[in-house]
């Protein structure tokens, strides 16, 4: 198992192919590594926002964090805030999830 552990390429490469044969066996696999791993968590969570892959909110949810929670460590850490949608149809994704969330309660 060391061995493995020391060509990481060529371990995400077979991920990616065993991913296209038995999605669920490494969607699992990742999903508990995200979760035992609460410093990957975060990092990767941090590298999607900063490259505005995902908003504030979908960062906190990710993180098990309030969106206030959230906003309060980024300002301590400087890491800068984008509030309010980047353009309309980030504005209309976040109007029907408020549509949603409403109709759920």
């Amino acid at each position: 198992m060391a061995q493995i552990s020391t060509m990481p390429g060529w371990t995400f490469s077979q991920l990616n192919k065993l991913r296209k044969q038995q999605p669920e066996l490494v969607d699992k696999a990742l999903a508990d590594m995200m979760q035992s791993n609460q410093e990957l968590r975060w990092s990767l969570v941090l590298t999607a926002y900063l490259d505005e892959e995902i908003n504030l909110g979908k960062a906190a949810e990710l993180l098990g964090l309030s969106e206030l929670e959230l906003r309060e460590r980024f300002i301590e850490l400087g890491v800068p805030l984008r509030l309010g949608p980047a353009d309309l149809v980030e504005a209309q994704a976040e109007a029907n999830a408020l549509r949603t969330w409403m109709a759920d309660k």
